[in-house]
């Protein structure tokens, strides 16, 4: 690759993650986020810290963006522009409504520069021990282009299509996560309120046929009711959900599961639990079956 040199535009719980890869993985990452802890954090790691999104696109020829809303994109993508040029590549990882994304490929192809939609599958501890899928879209040349990039903080990457054929994998992905989540808290539960060691159901259920990859991940916190070290918080996890909602109603599809459980992450946050990870619907569910173990 042509350069060592990536940009990491938001570092919270996945671009923290995976910047601190990159890193590892040998490149230099030149990082910015709005918030100073981010930033502090980011220089702790090893990073190098831009004072702003034209500083990093000054400074790298492929720049990673993990942003937490539309505005936030947008917002990015205008600053890049007005500092972007040819040959640069902006690698999009966020989940957000594919027209957004597409609004802000315009904005950048205008100045020349190349937006991929690249998102993820995985949690924020996933991220961290370099557990994420990569659904790759867009220009396939720019996607080989930035591959050593994605090696750097992922375990796998698929070329999925053109672009915006990403956000739509990952919508059914992220559809999977939200019932096997609350799927997984509801057999959690279960096991409580029949008198089980939920430690020892955890091991034995996960090596079974009823195991899933949420299970695995959640399952431990389930089994304790920490839900402290959010690897995907309540409240971001809703904005993920509605985008999956409104995608499938545009196009006609029904969820009947995947609506099924949406009132579990919107009891937690009416439970003041927002801030927590989305494995608190274990709580959620615990609470609706009285169950003695531990109460708040």
């Amino acid at each position: 690759m042509e350069s060592k040199a990536v940009g990491m535009i938001g570092l919270g719980i996945m671009g923290s993650a995976m910047s601190a890869n990159l890193i590892r993985a040998g490149f230099r990452v030149v990082g910015h986020d709005v918030v100073a802890r981010a930033r502090h954090g980011h220089r702790k790691a090893g990073g190098s810290v831009a004072r702003n999104c034209r500083e990093v696109s000054a400074k790298c020829d492929i720049i990673v963006t993990s942003l937490p809303s539309s505005e936030a994109l947008l917002r990015t993508a205008e600053e890049l522009a007005k500092s972007s040029r040819a040959n640069q590549i902006v690698v999009e990882t966020s989940t957000l409504p594919i027209a957004v994304k597409e609004e802000a490929r315009k904005l950048l192809a205008a100045r020349g520069t190349i937006l991929l939609d690249c998102t993820l599958s995985g949690t924020g501890a996933q991220a961290r021990v370099k557990d994420l899928i990569v659904y790759a879209s867009g220009d396939r040349k720019s996607c080989r282009r930035i591959a050593p990039v994605l090696e750097g903080f992922a375990r796998a990457q698929y070329y999925v299509g053109a672009f915006g054929a990403g956000c739509k994998v990952k919508f059914v992905a992220n559809l999977l996560v939200a019932i096997h989540n609350v799927a997984a808290a509801e057999a959690m539960v279960l096991a409580m309120k029949s008198g089980l060691d939920p430690e020892m159901v955890l091991k034995v259920v996960a090596d079974g046929a009823g195991g899933s990859r949420m299970l695995q991940v959640r399952g431990p916190m389930m089994a304790k009711g920490d839900y402290s070290d959010a690897t995907m918080k309540v409240q971001t996890w809703q904005k993920d959900m509605t985008i999956i909602g409104d995608y499938a109603r545009k196009i006609d599809c029904p969820t009947p599961l995947f609506s099924a459980s949406a009132p579990f992450y919107t009891a937690a946050m009416a439970m003041g639990r927002g801030a927590e990870d989305t494995g608190v619907v274990c709580a959620v569910l615990e609470q609706m079956a009285n169950n003695p173990r531990r109460k708040k």
